[in-house]
């Protein structure tokens, strides 16, 4: 637990050695408390609410994104019945610069640049030119290479991604993605991507 709250106190230099610069970005340049904001799916009065601890690069959170969500969003956030929360748990580098990315992006396009990182995650979690392949993704959501840039520039942006999934870590126990609180912060935790099936049965339940 410690080991990985230390491993994000450094993880901006690591960036921009792999990426090839580093000059931090003026305060000014993004609104960081509107990008930090909490996204939500669903009805603010849904009688259920589940926060969902993710890292970009996870497999394990790709397949839930792939094969469980989609269920999920149809049968219960569409219906009002479910409202989800989206929190970013990053695990390496270039994991968090995605989760940077995302948030840079205008809010109406996050939940899709979420996806998209997931559908591209073997592109970019392995290419020998990380920038690139972010970047590449990137301008789905609108953004050129110098907004990826300045994106990852952003010293302020950074620290609250970090200090959120520290906080998820010493608050709710978070220590692996994904990791689910069935019921808000208050709710059972649940770790893994369980299948569509599996899924429904726990919400069901917690619904009724």
């Amino acid at each position: 637990m410690r080991q990985y709250i230390q491993g994000l106190a450094v993880v901006l230099p690591l960036l921009f050695v792999a990426f090839g610069t580093f000059q931090p970005a003026a305060a000014d340049i993004l609104d960081t408390e509107a990008a930090l904001a909490e996204r939500v799916m669903g009805d603010e009065s849904a009688p259920l609410t589940i926060i969902e601890y993710s890292s970009l690069g996870c497999p394990h959170c790709m397949a839930f994104h792939r094969d469980t969500l989609p269920m999920i969003k149809k049968e219960f956030i569409d219906t009002g019945k479910v409202r989800m929360i989206y929190r970013d748990f990053p695990l390496g580098a270039r994991a968090m610069a995605a989760a940077m990315v995302a948030r840079c992006a205008p809010e109406s396009r996050y939940f899709g640049m979420i996806e998209l990182f997931f559908q591209k995650q073997q592109e970019w979690t392995h290419a020998e030119d990380a920038l690139a392949a972010i970047s590449n993704v990137a301008k789905f959501g609108g953004m050129s290479g110098d907004d990826v840039v300045q994106c990852m520039q952003n010293q302020a942006l950074l620290d609250g991604i970090r200090n959120r999934a520290e906080n998820g870590q010493i608050d709710f126990e978070i220590s692996a993605t994904p990791t689910f609180l069935l019921g808000g912060e208050d709710g059972e935790r649940i770790e893994g991507a369980l299948s569509a099936d599996d899924f429904r049965d726990v919400i069901e339940k917690a619904l009724n």
